[in-house]
Parts: structure tokens; sequence; C-alpha cells
């Protein structure tokens, strides 16, 4: 065996043991979350501002009026209806702490968060982690001022997904006008100001 064939088993080798470490110490999500944030500094995963535009177009057919019965629990116990925001833009998004996408987003949207006209516009972080109680430990451990919630009831059809996150917004007239899946940076101004307008 030559000296640069030894060389290359090394390394491979070590970069497995680094793997596996952050595997097996239960460290990934978060590995994974952080590089695919270093993805969404970039600009290439962005929501489509012109698609919602689009989407909320008045010569276009009539739009899908949202369900509003969902029913959530945040991190307070306190439990509340999606009904009770009628009339403001409502930003649903359904994540879980093992997911790395969601993750990844979640910096962004906590800035847009503090950022937005929190009267008009309802922010819901809707965990689907089997233990709410991971959820609020990742949002407080992180600083994020967001609330996040837990469904109590079955999750109303038009919002099921087989992927997260998932991000549906919800006009103040009550109509569902865009839904992205996969993640994307919510802190652009683009987007905050489409927000503003709705």
């Amino acid at each position: 065996m030559n000296k640069k064939h030894k060389k290359n088993l090394i390394e491979y080798g070590l970069f497995a043991v680094v793997v596996l470490g952050f595997y097996f110490s239960g460290l990934h999500t978060q590995v994974i979350g952080f590089a695919q944030r270093g993805l969404l500094a970039t600009g290439i995963m962005n929501p489509d501002v012109e698609q919602i535009e689009e989407n909320s177009n008045p010569n276009k057919l009539a739009a899908t009026k949202a369900d509003f019965n969902l029913h959530l629990m945040n991190s307070k116990g306190e439990r509340v209806s999606m009904e009770q925001y009628r009339g403001k833009v409502i930003f649903i998004n359904f994540w879980a702490t093992w997911c790395p996408p969601c993750i990844a987003e979640m910096p962004s949207i906590n800035k847009m968060y503090n950022n937005i006209d929190r009267d008009k516009i309802e922010v819901l972080m809707v965990s689907v982690d089997q233990k709410f109680e991971k959820a609020v430990k990742y949002r407080d451990k992180n600083n994020f001022n967001f609330e996040v919630y837990a469904p109590v009831a079955a999750i109303p059809a038009m919002y099921e997904t087989n992927s997260i996150p998932t991000t549906y917004i919800i006009n103040s007239k009550g109509e569902l006008i865009f839904t992205h899946q996969g993640m994307a940076d919510y802190n652009r101004q683009d987007f905050k100001d489409f927000l503003k307008e709705l």
C-alpha cells in the first residue's frame, strides 16, 4: 500500500468518524440545519413573491377559502382556534425539531416575526413533534420570540402535508393564497412588503 493510498484511507476514516460522531451525539440535525442555513443565505431558496402576487390577483378565478377549523395549543397550555385570527393575514408554518430544513429557516422566520405588524399579521408556528415540549425547549434555547403551537384536533385536510417545513399564507379576506413546501428565507424585504399589502 503506497503512502498516498494510506493517507486517503485515513482521511476517509476520519471523515466517517466525524459524521458518525455527529449522528450518534444527536447533533446531526443542527449541523445539517446550519449547512442549509448557509444555502438560504445565498438567496437560492426564497418564497416566490411573484407567484404569490399572481395567486392574489383579483382578476383570477375565485381564491380558495381557508379552513379556519385549525385548533391549537400554545406553549402556555392555552387552546386557540385559527378562527380567532379571522380578518388578519395568517402565516402558518408546520415544522419539527428533528427536521434540518425547518431548523435552517427558523432564524429568518424569527427575524420576519420581529419586523412585522403583529396587530395585522399572525404567525402560527405549528410543531408536529410527537412531544410538544421539545418544540418549546427548542424555541426557548434559541431565544426565538414567536409562539409555538401544537395541534389539539385533526389538522384540516387543506393543511395536511407529507413534507415539512410547509408554509401557508391566508390573506385578510380568509383566502388561502400561498403554499410553499421546503425551507425559505421569509425575512426578505419583498416578502415582508407583500405580507403588509395583504
